[in-house]
């Protein structure tokens, strides 16, 4: 990696270093890459039950796989590039996503997949909370929102081309084989991404004291507390993740076990904190309220609206019979509308706050009314079921609007050398809502689909995806009333 002068290391502490622009541009890739894997391979899972023989539990795993390390990681790894470079850590998390990808690809039997994916959500939770954090190092003010902007864009668009990409990559490969290029295409970007990180990131520097002892470093990353929300969160997120699998029953009993780690972690970091030694996470930034309320705010986002894309995955490929790669074009107009949204939205969300998330999830609330008219309208015969391309970019506008700019305000009131364990903390609480939401409103549309039809369970799913948005939006509400307390105070 390039070296960093004193002059340099001023510009990068002022948020003025030139090399910003171009560092953003490897993290966005990276990101990218590692996003587009998760919606590609929703539409690959008969592809690979073809081709591997994999059961309905294999094929679970896959999904699930990959989601429980990367949720575990998360916090602890965002943390782990607060101390030691948050470049170094990203360059591992991409190497180790890079590397597992080809495992994943060249997997000879449903054994081998399942352990690939799980070691490319390491990867992935490596990574990510460093593109967070290092955007929270780079910049500064209006280039921040508009740095977040881009990296919104970069969600909404694999979230809608991944589907796309899964399919397409699928009928070109064949039925059977088809699903490795999913994970083959991974290698020449992660390549890429390293070249350039190693060619353009500046020499990794120490956040806090730049002489430390190995037992020092040590006890900066708080192993103990890193067990404890690690073991936390995978006690929580398992038994949501399986809830269609057969074993699932007794995994429920994990739920107050991981609420009792939960608050054994708590508990630690406090004692941790009093003891004169730096936690993996200082729970004061709660504190904070635009941050305790943002992350509340985008975990109940999440919760809601991921159900979304399973719905409408499961409604065109077995209730409607279509492709997938079919299935992926309905989601690509969302992607469009969604990345130009965040670009306009990361400009100007310094000066519009918090309205314009309110705004976005209003938007959000009325592509879902529109879709549920579209369908229940195709039950009768009235229109194509091809009318959702419109309804659903209403979603994608407003996702734009949301998830960047809610970045922004959520983390601009964090302390930098908290930035990457912050960022893993919101991280997880989208994946915690992402799989706990799935699980209980597709169990639902489920229900309803036993009795009621494709039509009844993909309204009444996309009726409990409305009702979480709209807690969420209460939840914004109470922010914008705050920050408008705050600064009728401050005038």
């Amino acid at each position: 990696m390039a070296s960093e002068t004193g002059t340099a290391r001023q510009q990068r502490e002022a948020g003025e270093d030139p090399a910003r622009w171009r560092i953003l541009t490897v993290l966005l890739v990276a990101i990218f890459m590692s996003l587009v894997s998760v919606s590609s391979v929703n539409v690959a899972l008969p592809s690979i039950q073809s081709g591997l023989g994999a059961s309905a539990s294999a094929l679970q795993w896959v999904l699930s796989g990959y989601a429980l390390t990367f949720g575990v990681v998360l916090v602890a790894a965002g943390r782990a590039g607060d101390i030691v470079g948050r470049g170094p850590l990203f360059i591992a998390g991409v190497a180790v996503f890079t590397l597992s990808s080809i495992a994943a690809g060249l997997a000879a039997d449903p054994t081998m997949l399942v352990v690939a994916r799980f070691i490319q959500g390491i990867g992935s939770g490596l990574l990510n909370p460093q593109g967070v954090g290092m955007i929270q190092q780079y910049f500064r003010g209006a280039e921040r929102g508009r740095a977040f902007g881009a990296f919104g864009s970069a969600v909404g668009v694999s979230v809608g081309v991944g589907p796309l990409l899964g399919g397409l990559l699928i009928h070109l490969g064949g039925a059977h084989e088809g699903w490795r290029w999913i994970f083959f295409i991974n290698v020449p970007v992660g390549i890429l991404a390293i070249v350039l990180a190693y060619l353009w990131f500046p020499k990794p520097l120490v956040v806090r004291s730049r002489e430390r002892t190995v037992g020092g470093l040590v006890r900066d990353l708080d192993p103990v507390g890193a067990l404890l929300l690690g073991l936390a969160i995978f006690a929580i997120l398992l038994p949501f993740m399986e809830a269609r699998a057969e074993v699932s029953g007794w995994l429920w009993a994990l739920l107050p076990v991981g609420v009792a780690l939960a608050a054994g972690w708590i508990a630690w970091e406090r004692i941790y904190r009093r003891r004169g030694r730096s936690p993996m996470v200082d729970l004061r930034i709660f504190r904070t309220g635009s941050f305790s309320r943002g992350t509340g705010l985008i975990g109940l986002y999440f919760l809601g609206v991921t159900s979304v894309w399973v719905l409408i995955a499961l409604y065109f490929q077995e209730g409607l019979g279509h492709s997938p790669l079919e299935s992926g074009m309905i989601g690509l107009p969302n992607a469009v509308a969604s990345a130009l949204s965040a670009t306009w939205a990361g400009r100007r969300v310094l000066r519009l706050g918090r309205r314009l998330v309110l705004g976005g999830m209003l938007s959000v609330l009325l592509g879902l009314g529109l879709s549920v008219l579209v369908i229940e309208l195709h039950g009768q015969g009235l229109v194509s079921e091809w009318w959702l391309l419109l309804s659903l970019a209403f979603v994608g506008l407003g996702q734009g609007a949301v998830v960047s700019p809610n970045q922004t305000l959520t983390l601009a009131e964090v302390p930098l050398e908290y930035a990457g364990s912050a960022g893993g903390i919101m991280q997880t609480g989208q994946r915690v809502g992402t799989s706990v939401g799935i699980a209980v409103i597709t169990a639902a549309a489920f229900t309803v689909l036993s009795s009621g039809g494709w039509a009844n369970a993909i309204s009444v799913g996309f009726g409990l995806v409305a009702l979480v948005l709209l807690v969420a939006l209460g939840v914004g509400l109470v922010d914008e009333r705050s920050r408008r307390r705050g600064d009728a105070a401050a005038r």
